[in-house]
């Protein structure tokens, strides 16, 4: 009995220590944008909009499983099972729209950054953004130098200090059940709620994170054989993904129970009105962890986007660019951003709006790669797993759909 319980912890430990990849891709589910976006919602709508929530990470746990398996059955990325399959001009119009995404996830996440900092310690936005993007370098060079799993447990302690500093202060002051508990009722409230609900889609279900997602654990577990280790490793990362959505699951409905309970009725207008909000209502702590948590934020995940933009160039392109240089040139927009003197959490906002758009294009693909018999053989997707996919490919596009003709008619 004691052997064969030391056998099961070792199997236990085992496996454990095959979990990381889905918990880097989680960063881009607690980005900056998600800080904005569910923030606003729970200011100007109260508990409304917890459905959006929950639906958006059920459908991301999904999609990232799908995406892992896609890279541990093909040996390919996303961006170069795509590649594979398309032609020249295909190819170079998807990388275009690929990396407008990019830059909006960028921009996200330095600007979240710089604005933590500004909270912290008073800087300038422009000094801060400055400070993220030469922080996010030396976080890139542990992946570039070190390898990839020393960049996991930075990245996964750098989640550990998210999911701290926002579910710290519904510990403070509990939110209602019932009001919870009525949120997951489906429904708007004009067009101002489907803006913010697209954009908590856009910074859950992220576009860069679906392609980063097959490359991660493709380079962590290599392209297994049919046979018992693909079945095993298939297992372990359907482990890791329901772990690291739980927890990014959790974080995201910390910050709108947080502001739907302490930030209802006060004009929220920027993550700063925010951040003085939850000192007066709880307390300096409480401001304190929520820009600590905002800043461990955007460093972690502007260091994430730009791993992910070099993986979509090099798989699409086959064109390999120094992280460093990436970092670089995706650091430009942001600090322009931030120089003009845009509101900078509405510039998150609109950058989560942007994010949605793109999802379409990483969503597609991978459904139909997943369901292709002839790519995935026995992997394919069950019937049932195509069905919900592209359901959630729908429901995605048809809210863009109707942002888009909610923005251009003003209603």
């Amino acid at each position: 009995m004691a052997e064969s319980a030391k056998a099961a912890s070792q199997r236990a430990r085992a496996a454990g220590l095959l979990l990381g990849p889905a918990f880097v891709a989680a960063i881009a589910y607690v980005d900056p944008g998600n800080v904005a976006s569910n923030i606003s919602a729970g200011a100007k709508f109260g508990y409304l909009l917890v459905w959006v929530i929950v639906m958006a990470n059920v459908m991301a746990g999904l999609v990232q499983f799908l995406s892992a398996k896609l890279g541990l059955v093909t040996g390919m990325s996303l961006p170069e099972t795509v590649r594979e399959r398309s032609g020249r001009g295909t190819r170079l119009a998807y990388w275009g729209q690929a990396e407008i995404v990019a830059m909006a996830t960028d921009l996200a996440e330095v600007v979240g950054g710089a604005i933590a900092l500004n909270l912290l310690f008073q800087l300038p936005l422009l000094v801060g953004g400055g400070i993220t993007g030469v922080v996010s370098m030396g976080l890139l060079l542990v992946q570039d130098r070190r390898g990839q799993q020393p960049f996991e447990r930075v990245i996964t302690g750098l989640l550990a200090i998210i999911a701290i500093g926002f579910l710290a202060s519904i510990f403070i002051s509990p939110p209602s059940v019932g009001g919870t508990l009525g949120g997951l009722l489906p429904r708007f409230q004009g067009s101002e709620s489907v803006l913010l609900a697209a954009a908590m889609i856009g910074a859950t279900v992220m576009p860069h994170a679906v392609y980063l997602h097959s490359g991660l654990a493709r380079d962590r577990h290599g392209h297994p054989p049919v046979g018992p280790q693909r079945v095993r490793l298939l297992k372990i990362t359907k482990v890791d993904v329901v772990l690291a959505m739980l927890l990014a699951g959790t974080v995201n409905l910390a910050m709108l129970l947080m502001a739907a309970n302490t930030l209802r009725d006060r004009e929220i207008e920027t993550l700063q009105d925010a951040h003085t909000a939850v000192g007066d209502a709880l307390g300096p702590v409480a401001a304190l962890l929520l820009a600590i948590g905002l800043l461990a934020s955007g460093l972690a995940s502007t260091s994430v986007g730009a791993y992910a933009g070099a993986m979509i160039m090099q798989g699409l392109l086959r064109r390999h660019i120094p992280l460093l240089l990436r970092r670089l040139v995706t650091l430009i927009p942001a600090l322009i951003i931030l120089g003009v003197g845009i509101d900078p959490t509405r510039a998150l906002i609109i950058s989560q709006v942007v994010l949605s758009f793109g999802i379409p294009f990483a969503l597609i693909p991978l459904v139909r790669f997943t369901s292709d018999r002839a790519l995935m053989g026995n992997d394919v997707n069950h019937r049932v797993t195509t069905t919900l996919a592209w359901l959630i490919a729908a429901i995605i596009s048809a809210l863009n759909v109707a942002l888009i003709y909610l923005t251009v008619t003003g209603a």
